[in-house]
């Protein structure tokens, strides 16, 4: 290992490294995300506005990360902007301690997306590096699996404070404790992993390599699979709505969720590594098959869908990362991150307005919307496929 580079054992500790920062940030606001939905509902905001907030949230999210890309990409800053991206994030969420509307609350869900936003081109560009000597699919699917541990127990802390005091307020205040253990990791991984974030930049005149038609057409699919992909906090919204469950097992419901998701992201990272992106085809299926069980079904079947939605969920976080670092050269990364997720996100937006709307008039129409969009995802990424293998 030079001082600019990964082998493959280094490549491996950083990315186990890196997981233990992800446990500690999803333990904190994955916990504030399952949550969301029912808090949203008790300080009287709709389904229409549930399904604005969380798409919104997104958007904001994914847009930035255009922008914090190209930053990234230009300045090499790709330590100061993950640590300041967590930062925003874990002050977000014990923050929602003292919220009282649902409008106030809003704005803490989109700064804690922003804070998302702000760190993601770099994290992933710096894991990528990695990944070139481990396999991206098994860098990104390891490091799914282990912040889905997170995500398992902060939704898990949040439903033992709700059963046991029924308050809100008490659930987003215990998340500040892994909100800081957070930050004490990131700050230590950082010290001790310095040299992820020197990436050789372009010497001045030269020529940007242009992003491929292979990574537009994935980009494509992805944008459908977005529009067509639930957000949890309409999906926990809808589950309290309906006396699906009982409102203190929603978060039980999600941690389920995010289980099913780190089993996902290991099993077919691995085979993302040997057949490609070909093993996403039955992951979209079986997304697309969540969405009337989540929405049109009692306790029991609506459990199965919450476990197929977290599957889904996880395999594509970490597949769609794993995709992009294999569809683009390294120096080119952080910006195809960011361009990758702004237009994701806007489709995510989108969508999510539009089954928010939905749900209010139609659960069967939104179904069959939701549905028709991840199947469609289907043929741009069969000519992704094709793309890659003419090349």
């Amino acid at each position: 290992m030079t001082e600019n580079s990964f082998d493959r054992r280094s490549a491996l500790a950083f990315i186990v490294a890196f997981g233990v920062v992800s446990l500690f940030a999803d333990m904190a606001y994955e916990g504030m995300r399952g949550l969301n939905g029912p808090f949203l509902a008790t300080l009287g905001a709709s389904g229409t506005a549930v399904g604005v907030i969380a798409g919104g949230g997104e958007l904001v999210g994914y847009l930035l990360r255009l922008v914090s890309g190209r930053i990234a990409q230009r300045t090499g800053a790709y330590w100061p902007l993950a640590i300041g991206g967590y930062a925003l994030t874990m002050a977000s969420v014990p923050a929602m301690a003292f919220v009282f509307n649902w409008q106030t609350a809003a704005v803490f869900v989109l700064l804690e997306r922003a804070g998302k936003a702000t760190r993601s081109p770099a994290t992933n560009t710096m894991q990528s590096r990695a990944g070139d000597h481990i396999g991206h699919g098994w860098a990104f699917g390891l490091q799914e699996a282990l912040d889905q541990t997170g995500a398992i127990i902060g939704p898990l802390i949040t439903a033992f404070v709700l059963a046991r005091h029924g308050d809100y307020h008490a659930a987003y205040a215990w998340l500040g404790v892994p909100a800081a253990l957070t930050m004490l990791s990131v700050a230590i991984i950082a010290l001790r992993y310095n040299f992820a974030g020197h990436i050789v930049q372009p010497q001045a005149g030269e020529a940007s390599p242009v992003l491929s038609r292979a990574f537009w057409l994935y980009t494509a699919s992805a944008a459908l699979l977005g529009f067509g992909f639930a957000d949890f906090s309409l999906i926990a919204f809808h589950f309290t709505q309906a006396a699906v469950v009982a409102r203190e097992y929603v978060p039980v419901f999600y941690a389920v969720a995010m289980g099913a998701s780190g089993v996902g992201a290991l099993v077919f990272g691995l085979l993302f590594d040997r057949r490609g992106l070909a093993v996403l085809i039955p992951v979209i299926v079986l997304g697309a098959a969540a969405t009337p069980l989540v929405f049109l079904a009692q306790a029991s079947a609506a459990l199965a869908g919450t476990i197929l939605w977290g599957l889904a969920m996880g395999t594509q976080n970490a597949l769609m990362s794993a995709s992009v670092a294999k569809l683009v050269p390294e120096r080119m990364r952080a910006r195809a991150y960011g361009l990758f997720s702004a237009i994701f996100g806007t489709s995510w937006f989108v969508g999510s307005a539009l089954l928010g709307l939905l749900y209010d008039h139609s659960l069967i129409l939104l179904a069959m919307v939701a549905i028709s969009a991840q199947l469609l995802s289907i043929i741009p990424l069969v000519a992704t496929i094709r793309a890659m293998r003419r090349s």
